[in-house]
């Protein structure tokens, strides 16, 4: 079984992506939440089923919301460092690496 470490700078884009649907609707920022944990879950179960997007980088889709988590695997532990809009500039989540 693979553990799952996500980066301050993962866990700051799921806050600013939470805070963003939260004003837009109420509830909607915990549904965000709900549907990223529930990837995190499926690819902590399957980890190479996700597409490599650049060298060793993993991209997961989420459902219903256009963001795209971001990890790469060392060992059992997948480390997820970034959550991004899929309209950013790739430039961005590369300068974490």
């Amino acid at each position: 079984m693979y553990s799952v470490k996500i980066s301050e700078e993962a866990e700051l884009d799921l806050e600013e992506a939470y805070f963003w649907y939260e004003q837009q609707v109420k509830q909607l920022g915990s549904e965000f939440i709900r549907v990223v944990d529930k990837s995190l879950a499926t690819i902590q179960k399957n980890p190479l089923a996700c597409p490599f997007i650049y060298r060793n980088i993993h991209r997961k889709l989420l459902p219903r919301f256009p963001y795209m988590l971001l990890y790469f695997i060392d060992d059992n532990v997948i480390f997820v460092f970034a959550c991004f809009h899929v309209k950013r500039d790739p430039k961005q989540w590369k300068r974490r690496l």
